[in-house]
């Protein structure tokens, strides 16, 4: 029985290139159609450059974690590792796969968010204080009732501690390829592969935009 690959993208990046998307094709398209001059050829060299930066920036990036292989598709590069050729998960300021070469390569569809751990330290911090009786009330006459929070952080606080949602996700790969990395179907080598489709366009544009504005 095949299983589906677990997919791993960043709603907030596609949500953000979408938006970006909208504001690129709305000025571009309005500088093609209202534009004089060399105006309309800028706008349009732009475009090709801007528009596959931004897909490859934000709806590109994500991670698909099958039973026998990690495929890594960041902004310029396809990456595909074997189980057995993942040496460790790292989390930082970034989150990587370090392969059994030593060759890092960073996730760019699990970024790493400061906040969110902050935040989930805090909520863990609080969690153990209720656990331990820290949220007690003073009612009448001196005496001490349970408050209804101090249930719930006792309950939170036996889950052990709270985790962002990005390191949440680490820990799922670190598990699959734990349990995965010794199997015979997922040896193999690591290959990687540019991402022309997005790379060419770019150039492209690039060049495009450096002839007109050299020749103006």
């Amino acid at each position: 029985m095949t299983t589906k690959d677990r997919i791993y993208r960043s709603p907030a990046a596609i949500a953000g290139g979408v938006l970006l998307l909208a504001i690129a094709v709305w000025l571009g398209i309005d500088a093609l159609v209202q534009g004089s001059g060399r105006v309309p050829w800028l706008a349009l060299a732009a475009m090709i450059l801007v528009i596959p930066l931004v897909v490859a920036f934000t709806l590109r990036p994500a991670v698909f974690a099958g039973q026998d292989r990690l495929r890594v598709r960041n902004p310029f590069r396809v990456i595909v590792l074997p189980w057995s050729q993942v040496a460790a998960f790292r989390s930082s300021y970034s989150n990587e796969v370090v392969a059994a070469s030593g060759t890092k390569y960073q996730l760019w569809a699990i970024p790493v968010s400061l906040r969110a751990r902050k935040k989930a330290a805090r909520r863990t911090a609080r969690a153990e204080s209720g656990g331990r009786g820290g949220g007690r009330t003073r009612g009448m006459g001196g005496l001490g009732f349970p408050g209804a929070g101090s249930t719930a952080a006792a309950a939170d606080a036996a889950d052990g501690p709270l985790r962002a949602e990005t390191d949440k996700v680490m820990d799922e790969l670190r598990e699959l390829w734990e349990a995965r990395e010794k199997a015979e179907s997922a040896q193999g080598e690591v290959s990687v592969r540019w991402a022309y489709e997005v790379l060419a366009p770019a150039l492209a544009g690039a060049v495009l935009l450096a002839i007109l504005l050299a020749t103006g």
